[in-house]
Formats: C-alpha cells, sequence, structure tokens
C-alpha cells in the first residue's frame, strides 16, 4: 500500500486500506435446477418508451438458457436477450410467455 502524505495519525496497518476500490467478488451460485422446481416471476419495465417484459429467476446452465431463450423467441415470435439469470422479452406479452413455460413444465409464483 503506497504511504498517504496526508494521513492525521491513523495506522491502517494490514487489516485496513484507505481506499475502497477493492470490492470482495460475490458468489454466483450456479446451481441447476429442473424445471418444475422453478419459481418464476413475471415484471414490465418501460425502456425508451418501449415495453421489455422480464422472467425471473432460472437456476440453469448457461448452455440451457441460451437454448431455452431461443426456443422462447421463435415460439413467442419476438425478440430477447439473456441477463444474468433471467430472461428480456421485447414487447407486453407476460400472459405468452406464462402459458408457453407452463407446458414447458416451468412453475411461477402465484
Amino acid at each position: 500500500m503506497k504511504k498517504n502524505l496526508f494521513e492525521m495519525g491513523a495506522d491502517f496497518g494490514d487489516a485496513w486500506h484507505s481506499d475502497n476500490k477493492e470490492k470482495s467478488n460475490p458468489t454466483n451460485t450456479t446451481q441447476t435446477k429442473e424445471p418444475s422446481k422453478h419459481q418464476l416471476h413475471l415484471a414490465k419495465e418501460k425502456r425508451r418508451g418501449k415495453i421489455v417484459t422480464i422472467v425471473k429467476p432460472f437456476y440453469l446452465s448457461t448452455h440451457d438458457l441460451q437454448a431455452l431463450a431461443k426456443t422462447l423467441k421463435k415460439r413467442l415470435g419476438t425478440g430477447g436477450t439473456i441477463k444474468d439469470n433471467h430472461l428480456e422479452f421485447q414487447g407486453d406479452i407476460p400472459e405468452k410467455i406464462r402459458q408457453t413455460l407452463e407446458t414447458m413444465g416451468y412453475g411461477f409464483k402465484t
């Protein structure tokens, strides 16, 4: 650690740092669950005047989540993307998404 010229008698030692730029990395839980064990939640957001439907949280591997997003985009006829552990779809289509995912065996919160 660099010596701070303007310290006023404070000794930080090895356990303390004068700058807070060192952040601890959160542990990502990448546990996978089968579709019937999921408790999904639907949300809508307005971005740049357009509505985006969000479905979260998915507990799938990255490859499985990409495959699921691809099938849903084809079935729904809309665009979408993957962010962290949730899917975002263009448009106000929560009922279509719910019906499609329920037929695939996914569960929703009531």
